[in-house]
């Protein structure tokens, strides 16, 4: 064997053989990979359940972005067509009810048990 070049014939030289089977190889293993892919159930479940997830995630936060603008909107049409002394009695009652947290819900929680106890007698007579 020598490196000399052949005289023009149809058989390849062993080094062609080796580069033909080399890139048969390559394509033979990618194909295989290919094929084991589209075998592996779990993986393609996976990949469409990340997938889905991801779009949820994406309509969501498109959501509540657009709940946020219509909040802000409603908010700011409430203020504009209030009349400024309600404004400034619901801003005076808000001051209060934050400063009185703990009389405010004792009183909340002695109406919803009076209106139970109402309603259960009502219900027996």
């Amino acid at each position: 064997m020598t490196d000399e070049p052949r005289p023009h014939t149809s058989a390849p030289t062993p080094d062609e053989l080796r580069e033909q089977v080399e890139h048969t190889r390559d394509e033979l293993g990618r194909t295989v990979e290919a094929l084991a892919a589209k075998a592996d159930i779990k993986a393609q479940a996976k990949e469409k359940t990340a997938a889905v997830k991801e779009q949820a995630a994406e309509k969501t936060a498109l959501v509540a972005d657009q709940i946020r603008v219509q909040t802000q909107h409603a908010a700011q049409l409430v203020k504009d067509t209030t009349p400024e002394p309600v404004l400034h009695t619901a801003g005076q009652v808000a001051t209060v009810a934050r400063a009185n947290r703990k009389p405010l819900l004792v009183a909340g929680a002695v109406l919803v048990v009076f209106l139970l106890v109402r309603r259960n007698r009502g219900g027996r007579r």
